[in-house]
């Protein structure tokens, strides 16, 4: 009788989720801005990338109003994509080394395969946002879309409470599930170099083991991004770099690595 298949032990740092507490969000935000400020041309470059988002994102809202809320939910979410250069300042800052323009940028090389699959992932996951909303919009607006005067009399006119309400719970459910798997994934990938369900995985359990504290922290990164983007978005130019330097101090504050003893290793593979 063939005996049965015991899986191999694990190697290498198993990830543990910390517990954390409702003033670590401001403490990842005070860490970032010290980033900031020791690196602030690097920063300036990625501000104002950011900046020229925004930019395309006003245009969108200007001439094709239906998208605009999910191209923010998405700016909002896909951002830790773009700000990948300023978690390796942060990493590199963390290990006492010097970081530069050229070691950002080219941050992404030595991990695409991975990178790559989260980002289609969550790519396709804001592909569907947008269909979900142009959906709810046609249910409402059957006489066509309005203007973009017309959004935002529609948003605010209390006739059309019922298209607010399902507008919001068809984007929070989105936004819940974008926001869980890239919170701390792609962080992770750039220091662990891992694959991306591993990192997806354990983004969601640091969002199920505090959800109170990862609330509060997206509803902290939405605010502040809200608030960068008027006037004419030039806040985005210092509030995106912040926000991204805070990203990486969130993943390592919520996830620690433990190295597995030799002994528990050997047993495990004698079995």
């Amino acid at each position: 009788m063939a005996s049965p298949y015991v899986p191999p032990p694990p190697e290498g740092p198993q990830s543990h989720i910390r517990e954390l507490g409702f003033t670590d969000p401001f403490r990842w935000l005070a860490r970032g801005w010290h980033d900031v400020r020791q690196h602030p041309g690097i920063a300036l470059f990625y501000g104002l990338c950011f900046w020229g988002m925004a930019q395309v994102l006003a245009l969108v809202f200007k001439h094709q109003p239906e998208y605009t809320m999910s191209l923010v939910s998405g700016c909002l979410l896909v951002g830790p994509f773009l700000a990948m250069g300023l978690y390796e300042v942060s990493r590199k800052r963390e290990q006492g080394e010097v970081p530069d323009m050229a070691s950002s940028l080219m941050c992404w090389d030595r991990r695409i395969r991975s990178m790559g699959m989260l980002v289609l992932v969550i790519m396709l996951m804001a592909l569907l946002w947008g269909r979900a909303s142009l959906v709810v919009f046609a249910v409402f607006f059957n006489t066509g879309m309005p203007s973009t005067t017309g959004v935002i009399e529609a948003v605010f006119n209390p006739q059309n409470i019922e298209f607010l309400m399902v507008y919001l719970a068809v984007g929070g459910v989105f936004a819940v599930l974008v926001f869980g798997l890239s919170v701390v994934s792609i962080p992770m990938i750039l220091d662990r170099d891992t694959d991306a369900i591993s990192a997806g995985l354990t983004s969601m359990r640091v969002v199920l083991s505090n959800p109170g504290v990862m609330l509060l922290w997206g509803l902290l990164l939405s605010a502040l991004v809200l608030t960068a983007l008027w006037p004419w978005a030039l806040g985005i130019v210092v509030v995106g770099p912040w926000l991204g330097h805070a990203s990486w101090h969130a993943y390592r504050c919520s996830v620690e690595w433990q190295e597995i003893p030799e002994e528990a290793v050997t047993l495990g593979s004698t079995n």
